[in-house]
């Protein structure tokens, strides 16, 4: 079944389905949530100061110049979004790239499958 548009184009509705993600806008929508989700926590942390809190000075381990602090909370923020970016990057083009090769291999094989069934009746 297929469905008009107001461009006179069809689609397919399975083709709405396997469309590539776009990397960049992903990565940024990531990015985003992950830095504002480490920045909230942390400033979270500086206001309440938990007893049995989460260790997030460990964070400091992985991104240089991050403190439980007001300014470790920007710094945060930074390599939040940059780590969230790298990863939703890499996740769509992992998803496009497999989703590509299936795609490709179920084409190949519908004409392998065609081809032979024409070379059975010459």
């Amino acid at each position: 079944m297929t469905t008009s548009t107001g461009s006179g184009r069809l689609h397919d509705p399975l083709a709405f389905a396997f469309a590539p993600i776009h990397k960049g806008a992903l990565g940024v929508a990531t990015g985003l949530v992950t830095g504002l989700f480490i920045f909230v926590v942390t400033v979270l942390h500086v206001i309440a100061q938990p007893a049995g809190g989460l260790p997030l000075e460990l964070l400091g381990q992985y991104f240089h110049g991050y403190t439980v602090t007001w300014l470790g909370a920007l710094v945060g923020f930074l390599w939040g979004v940059v780590t969230g970016f790298v990863m939703g990057f890499f996740g769509a083009f992992v998803r496009n790239t497999t989703v590509a090769i299936y795609v490709f291999t179920l084409k190949t094989k519908a004409e392998l499958q065609r081809t032979a069934d024409f070379l059975d009746h010459i």
